[in-house]
């Protein structure tokens, strides 16, 4: 995709300030990495943003998170998370509830060993052979261990994001986390794998859902500027908030692809308004910092 900041760079870095990237990915890790931990907080801080989340699809990063915090390597603040992929057991309650004492602010379903995901034959040639994970029995309905999850999650006034589990998936898991009065965070509904009708997207945010809009989906050609920019303004930019799902070695910088990303929304006509509203005060939201 062919983009300029240029016509935006004198209004660009104050969007920035008090921002948050809830998805980022960092050394150590699995997979090649652009930054460490540090480095990551350190250049959210530099460009004035708030703080960012730090994901590992294999490993809670809670506790990386808190000494990140406790040495003050920057002004931002970062926070964990735990995926509920084989390493960690899967639906695993007890991996989230020690994740969750670590310090860990979001708990996500499975990504890469979902069921969905590795329908893909490259991602089962990733790790070793493994089944996928659903979160649906076979009556279509919630396992046990996922219920206790949200209640784990709930308790510790964490959010629950779907991961990569399937459209189908996460309709049914939104829908009865917020009706137990749960945090729910759709995750980048855009992604070719992770698709969801833009109707659908409206429906579980006016049900309490908050709704992942990623630079990557936009940067992969999972979806055109054009459609981004209309998804936000049927499903409400109060719903949503901005990730770039960056750190991958050889890509840009997180806190340069934020800055892209927020360079083609001003092109597509998004607000200033809008765009605050999505780095700075939803994400407060997920992270229930302004409860």
């Amino acid at each position: 995709m062919e983009f300029s900041d240029e016509p935006y760079k004198s209004l660009i870095p104050s969007l920035l300030q008090g921002a948050w990237d809830l998805h980022i990915h960092t050394i150590p890790s699995q997979f090649p990495r652009a930054l460490d931990d540090v480095e990551t907080v350190q250049q959210a801080s530099a460009a004035g943003m708030a703080g960012v989340v730090i994901k590992s699809h294999y490993e809670p990063t809670g506790a990386r998170a808190r000494l990140v915090n406790r040495r003050k390597v920057g002004t931002a603040r970062a926070f964990g998370t735990v995926v509920l992929n084989w390493p960690v057991g899967g639906l695993n309650p007890y991996a989230v509830w020690s994740a969750l004492e670590m310090g860990a602010g979001l708990v996500f379903m499975p990504t890469r060993d979902a069921a969905n995901c590795l329908r893909d034959p490259a991602l089962q040639k990733n790790f070793f052979e493994r089944p996928g994970i659903s979160i649906l029995d076979a009556d279509g309905a919630l396992r046990p261990e996922v219920l206790t999850i949200m209640e784990i999650v709930k308790k510790y006034g964490a959010a629950l994001a779907t991961g990569h589990i399937s459209p189908e998936e996460s309709l049914v898991l939104c829908r009865e986390g917020c009706r137990r009065g749960v945090r729910m965070v759709l995750t980048h509904p855009e992604w070719y794998r992770t698709a969801m009708a833009p109707e659908q997207q409206r429906e579980l945010a006016r049900e309490g859902t908050f709704i992942e809009k990623c630079w990557y989906n936009l940067e992969d050609g999972s979806c055109s500027p054009a459609e981004m920019a209309c998804h936000i303004r049927m499903i409400g930019a109060e719903h949503c908030f901005l990730s770039t799902d960056r750190g991958q070695k050889g890509r840009e910088f997180p806190v340069d692809a934020m800055k892209h990303f927020i360079a083609v929304l001003l092109e597509e006509g998004i607000t200033e308004t809008e765009l605050r509203q999505m780095l700075c005060r939803t994400p407060r939201r997920v992270l229930g910092l302004d409860a």
